[in-house]
């Protein structure tokens, strides 16, 4: 297939911060093409938990949340491998629902918007010539003024560019692997829990339909030393917290298998490549146990569908355009990702986690102020 159109942005993958940035951007009036390896609805490696700070932008999307029965999540567990745990509410608070909804009503929002959304394609190239952009796919050649990267953790075109992250070293921020299943269990509604076990831990919170996210974030070792076998690793590692325990035995798995993602990195990465500007966790991934990363991806995309419509105004240059969206972006979430990495290699000492639950239980301000440093205001 050969378009001949040249499309105002070209957008490489369909989660949060691509399909938000689609709808915006579509909007306002101009052309996009959108990319999604993937075909919706489909399920994702994935926390599910929104801060409320996304709520209004969602809903000016188009997004009705109260209709699709969100979860509202007011209080925080956090417990420690031999099950020691507190109880507080979180500071702002937030929701939950699956991506499997939200990234499917997203899509069909951008539809409606006549975003030009190409299912189950993947992007082989992205290549800058002539202050324009040619998108090479497995159904054909693409022109665009603009292109953004979207694409995830870790993607064939990490590789292809030979981003510094994907070349780094083995350490400790870099070498993970994400569980996700959705269960049944009995639970309360408005808690979001986060028991921790050695090298990794587990978020569970309701979301839509009685249904619950049960997602845990471990070292590629845990797996291979119970013989690449995830079922053993939740039986010998995992259920050394008795609070997993009880989950393993009394919950109602509702998947034969999990979904599961390797080669997790918190590295930190560029945020624009050869032109291409990065955004979500492309650009950069938080830990989840700040329980943020949707929402900085939804934010970035407001972020940069203003500096990329100042640019196709004629207002900036590309290189402004690429400089604002830098700064803005590093203002944002910079400090945040830099806590979230502390607090990565905090959780992966049992002693020091065990420090902070008992001395939590003393001063409560302590995780209250963790949680500020990680999250934002309303935008």
């Amino acid at each position: 297939m050969q378009d001949d159109i040249t499309y105002d942005l070209a957008i490489v993958g369909g989660g949060l911060a691509g399909l938000s940035l689609s709808i915006q951007m579509a909007k306002a009036g101009y052309k996009i093409i959108l990319f999604e390896k993937e075909q919706y609805p489909f399920h994702r490696v994935c926390g599910e938990y929104i801060s409320l700070e996304s709520w209004d932008f969602l809903q000016g999307l188009g997004v009705d949340l109260r209709s699709l029965n969100v979860s509202q999540i007011k209080r925080l567990c956090v417990s420690a491998k031999n099950g020691k745990s507190f109880e507080q509410e979180l500071p702002l608070g937030g929701f939950g629902i699956s991506r499997y909804k939200l990234d499917h009503c997203l899509a069909q929002i951008a539809k409606q918007s006549r975003v030009v959304l190409f299912e189950q394609t993947r992007v082989n190239e992205i290549n800058f010539f002539n202050d324009e952009f040619n998108i090479q796919s497995t159904i054909g050649s693409f022109k665009a003024k603009v292109a953004v990267g979207c694409f995830g953790k870790r993607s064939n075109l990490d590789v292809k560019w030979k981003r510094a992250f994907v070349l780094a070293k083995k350490n400790k921020l870099n070498n993970y692997i994400g569980v996700k299943y959705h269960i049944r269990y009995n639970f309360p509604e408005d808690l979001i829990a986060l028991h921790n076990f050695k090298k990794g831990y587990c978020g569970i919170s309701k979301i839509e339909n009685e249904q619950y996210c049960f997602c845990y974030l471990t070292v590629a070792d845990n797996l291979q030393n119970s013989g690449n076998d995830i079922k053993k690793m939740e039986q010998t590692i995992l259920s050394a917290n008795p609070h997993l325990k009880k989950i393993f035995n009394e919950s109602e798995m509702l998947w034969k298998e999990p979904v599961v993602i390797s080669q997790i990195s918190f590295d930190k990465k560029n945020l624009i490549e050869d032109h291409v500007l990065m955004i979500g966790d492309a650009a950069g991934m938080i830990t989840p146990l700040c329980g943020n990363g949707m929402s900085m991806a939804l934010h970035a995309s407001k972020i940069a569908a203003g500096q990329i419509h100042e640019f196709l105004k004629g207002t900036i240059s590309r290189e402004l355009m690429e400089q604002n969206y830098s700064a803005k972006w590093n203002n944002l979430f910079s400090k945040r990702l830099r806590t979230g990495r502390m607090l990565q290699r905090l959780l992966n000492d049992p002693r020091l986690t065990n420090l902070v639950i008992g001395i939590n239980r003393y001063f409560p301000s302590l995780i209250k102020t963790l949680v500020k440093k990680t999250h934002g205001d309303p935008f």
